[in-house]
């Protein structure tokens, strides 16, 4: 997924009808907003119709945290990076990731809009659902499923903060110094957004100490 020029200004025009090309495009409170109600209505769920204890919930909850993060450097690396061999496939790969490379500054694409995120969401809440069936589980579904949106919600504003300020602490810097660089240099490596941890447990993280920083490619990925 190569290109010969980063644009810094504009978006990519992914689809000639104008009413597709407006659903691809959002802004992060909008799906924040989305979100939230279904996460709270969930928990609540959980805890007054299932009966789970607070403990059972959080533990719960933080698993769905963490299997987003799993979940979300295995969608970018094999999906969002997949090597297409047809013109209907790059096309789109283009439309699901291709076009943030090309115009990483286009913040109107750095959330999955609500038609698609929705379609996607209900697909992985059932088939999440049914492997906790086979295992009479069931009911963890409605804490654990709260987990992982939270977690996505996480990733994006992570992602809109790597590419809109510098890191606020010292100790991030390497998570924004391993996004840039995934941009810049191999986007073959580099895949976590709001964590390296699977990036060093599968090899794909960038060797911070050897890599020098180039500034002025950096400033092309920020757009503030």
């Amino acid at each position: 997924m190569k290109f010969e020029k980063i644009h810094n200004k504009g978006q990519a025009r992914l689809f000639k009808n104008q009413y597709l090309e407006y659903l691809t495009k959002t802004h992060p409170l909008v799906i924040w907003g989305m979100y939230i109600p279904i996460i709270v209505l969930m928990l609540y769920y959980s805890g007054a119709v299932k009966n789970f204890s607070a403990i059972r919930i959080i533990i719960t909850f933080l698993g769905g945290m963490f299997f987003w993060s799993f979940f979300e450097y295995c969608i970018h690396r094999f999906a969002f990076h997949f090597v297409a061999e047809s013109e209907r496939a790059t096309k789109f790969v283009y439309i699901i990731h291709g076009n943030h490379h090309e115009y990483p500054r286009d913040k109107e694409r750095l959330f999955m809009p609500p038609v698609p995120s929705l379609i996607l969401a209900s697909t992985i809440f059932a088939s999440l659902f049914l492997i906790f069936s086979l295992f009479n589980s069931s009911a963890y579904v409605f804490s654990f499923f709260p987990g992982f949106i939270i977690g996505y919600l996480m990733y994006g504003t992570m992602h809109y903060a790597i590419h809109a300020w510098n890191p606020p602490f010292k100790w991030m810097k390497p998570l924004w110094r391993n996004h840039h660089l995934h941009h810049y240099k191999n986007d073959h490596m580099g895949f976590g957004v709001s964590s390296t941890l699977w990036d060093h447990v599968f090899g794909t993280m960038f060797d911070l100490k050897k890599e020098k920083e180039d500034k002025e490619k950096v400033k092309e990925l920020m757009f503030k």
